[in-house]
């Protein structure tokens, strides 16, 4: 606030004008106030003007560009009011001004703002954006209003807006319970089928906002409206997709499939998964899938490394053993793959199950007939190449023993005598091997006889128990219950020496070996020998050092031993293995290493009635001496 005088020089300064202007009192009395004025308004004479303007007038009032004492402008709001005596002389003027830069740059941003805003509201083609008033009527239209509707702003603007509803929708009073809802809740949503112009629909998405001026009075609606109709079609088409495909999931009864959050917690559930698993939907969703795991799986951690490896490589795909419900276990074959959303975040999984419990034992049936097949066919082999070495063996052992028995004859020189008696101890033990070979070759003629297996353990025990180390126990318990048989009872005799000994070979620092018997009816899916019948099961077992995994298919192979040089010829078990093919029946081994073996001979039961009606007398039999001849001939030399 300052005043002039008649010609304009300033004859006042107050504070406000030196903190506006920047100007001290002192710098600025006396000066004319047009040094306020830009270059431009002082051209003009703008400072003259409006001393003029005021004169004549009484005031003048104004708003423009001013100047401060450090060349910086602002905008200014300026009033000139003249100043008269009593005689009404002019005496000079009285000048306020304000600093209203802040103000006027904001109003014009607001106006930037709003001519910004109608070109982006008028250029928006895919939204419908038009103005109501409180009754409904079109105050204004945008070109997506005019591209959506087919209406020209001149065809529409004054007309109610209700017309673009459909005639049921009217019927109804919907346009009019649009605008209540919006009143009522300040904001009204919806979708619905919206009519053109041209009587076309479309589905439409639309947002009705009510406009209220400072005073808090309504002055209409905003209001933007959508064809969605393209997006509507495709979530039907979608929606109809996942319809089916939930159908389909559902009536798949082979598979289990289900879905996992990230965590692991089963969030749906098929009928396959139902079947298969044994739990209801209701009993399982939201439960870890870890439940169907085994305790020892679980406790190896397999179940979340499951989810790593599916989340890390894309898929998880393995096999293994699952329980169900009720605790039983079927084996497994299990696909998990990641679901992930349209930014790459895991939001779950896939879980695909079958149960291929079937397959796999079948597959494992297979693999144990193939082995068993080859097996089978191997031993034949070695049978056959064992009966022609054996026959030629014999052969020289005959031709051998023809020259001892002439030696004995003439020869008496004690020399030759104990020369002659070593080679008749060597042709034993070569007729002792012959029979053992033969024995695994079937190739000897069995002296077949129905015998108590209580009594010919009895008959061997002692001399078993004779051969045992203190530190090893012998127990036999062959109760007379059991069912006789039918066999050599010299070969039963020398295969249940053959498995003593190897028992107490395999432990050097002492133990138990146990021969049992027991009575079986078998049926060929329940031993792994599979025979079919009435069997007598003969059992060798011991507490020893055992035989690996590795070497156990080997053990009945003629010249095969685990004993160390100059310990065992290999034909113990060959032996056996002959004898009991030999008797119709089998021989099995079980061992583990630690832990033991148990070898079992199986033996048909003997048919009663024919044993009855036998009236052969017994032939000596021997466990340990095995006939040099037979009839004159070398057992089991053939033509």
């Amino acid at each position: 606030m300052y005043t002039l005088d008649a010609d304009g020089f300033i004859t006042s300064w107050n504070a406000g004008a030196e903190k506006i202007k920047g100007y001290a009192a002192s710098e600025i009395l006396g000066q004319h106030f047009s040094r306020f004025f830009t270059a431009e308004d002082q051209t003009k004479d703008l400072p003259g003007r409006m001393l003029a303007a005021a004169k004549a007038e009484g005031r003048y009032e104004a708003e423009g560009w001013r100047v401060r004492k450090d060349g910086t402008r602002f905008w200014s709001s300026g009033l000139v009011q003249r100043v008269l005596d009593g005689n009404g002389v002019l005496l000079g003027y009285a000048k306020i001004t304000r600093d209203i830069t802040e103000r006027v740059a904001a109003h014009e941003s607001l106006l930037q703002s709003e001519r910004r805003f109608r070109i982006l509201v008028d250029g928006v083609t895919d939204y419908a954006i038009y103005m109501l008033d409180p009754s409904g009527i079109v105050t204004n239209w945008n070109a997506g209003a005019q591209r959506l509707k087919g209406y020209a702003a001149d065809e529409i603007v004054g007309q109610h807006f209700s017309k673009f509803y459909t005639r049921d929708e009217r019927a109804k009073g919907t346009p009019l319970r649009v605008l209540e809802a919006a009143l009522q809740n300040g904001r009204y949503e919806g979708e619905g089928w919206r009519v053109r112009k041209d009587g076309s629909r479309f589905w439409a998405s639309v947002v009705v906002t009510p406009i209220r001026n400072d005073a808090g009075q309504l002055e209409g609606f905003a209001k933007v409206t959508r064809d969605i109709t393209e997006r509507r079609v495709a979530h039907e088409a979608l929606r109809q997709s996942e319809r089916q495909f939930r159908l389909l999931v559902s009536g798949v009864t082979d598979y289990a499939l289900y879905m996992l959050d990230p965590n692991g917690l089963v969030t749906s559930w098929n009928a396959g998964a139902e079947r298969i698993k044994g739990y209801t939907a209701e009993e399982i969703i939201g439960q870890h899938f870890s439940r169907f795991y085994t305790e020892h799986d679980r406790a190896a951690g397999l179940p979340g490394r499951a989810l790593y490896t599916a989340t890390r490589d894309g898929r998880f795909e393995t096999e293994g053993h699952r329980v169900r419900k009720d605790g039983t276990l079927f084996w497994a074959n299990v696909v998990i793959d990641p679901i992930r959303d349209e930014q790459g975040e895991l939001i779950g999984f896939a879980k695909i199950t079958r149960d291929i419990t079937d397959r796999r034992d079948a597959e494992i049936a297979l693999k144990q007939a193939q082995a068993q097949h080859a097996h089978t066919q191997k031993m034949d082999a070695l049978g056959q190449l064992t009966g022609g070495i054996v026959h030629d063996f014999n052969n020289l052992l005959t031709v051998v023993d023809s020259y001892v028995r002439l030696g004995k004859k003439v020869g008496s020189d004690p020399e030759m005598k104990r020369a002659t008696e070593s080679v008749e101890l060597a042709l034993q033990r070569g007729a002792a091997l012959t029979r053992q070979l033969l024995a695994f070759s079937r190739k000897e003629i069995a002296r077949a006889e129905v015998v108590s297996l209580a009594e010919r353990v009895e008959a061997v025990r002692a001399m078993i128990a004779g051969s045992m180390r203190k530190s090893v126990k012998l127990v036999a318990a062959v109760g007379s219950e059991i069912w006789q048989v039918k066999v050599d009872p010299s070969e039963l005799e020398l295969g249940l020496v053959n498995m003593a000994f190897n028992a107490r070979d395999a432990m050097p620092d002492g133990g138990l070996v146990t021969i049992t018997a027991e009575n079986l009816l078998l049926s060929s899916d329940d031993n792994a020998a599979d025979l079919q019948g009435e069997f007598v099961a003969l059992r060798v077992t011991d507490t020893g050092i055992g035989i690996a995994p590795d070497v156990l298919p080997q053990v009945f192979e003629p010249f095969f031993t685990t004993k160390g040089p100059e310990k065992g010829t290999g034909l113990g078990l060959a032996q056996v293995y002959g004898f009991a093919q030999q008797s119709g029946g089998a021989v099995t081994i079980h061992s583990e290493v630690g832990k033991g073996t148990t070898v079992t001979i199986y033996l048909p039961r003997a048919d009663m009635g024919a044993a009855a009606q036998s009236a052969e007398p017994d032939q000596p039999a021997s466990a340990n001496v095995v006939p040099l001849r037979t009839k004159g001939r070398f057992a089991g030399d053939q033509d």
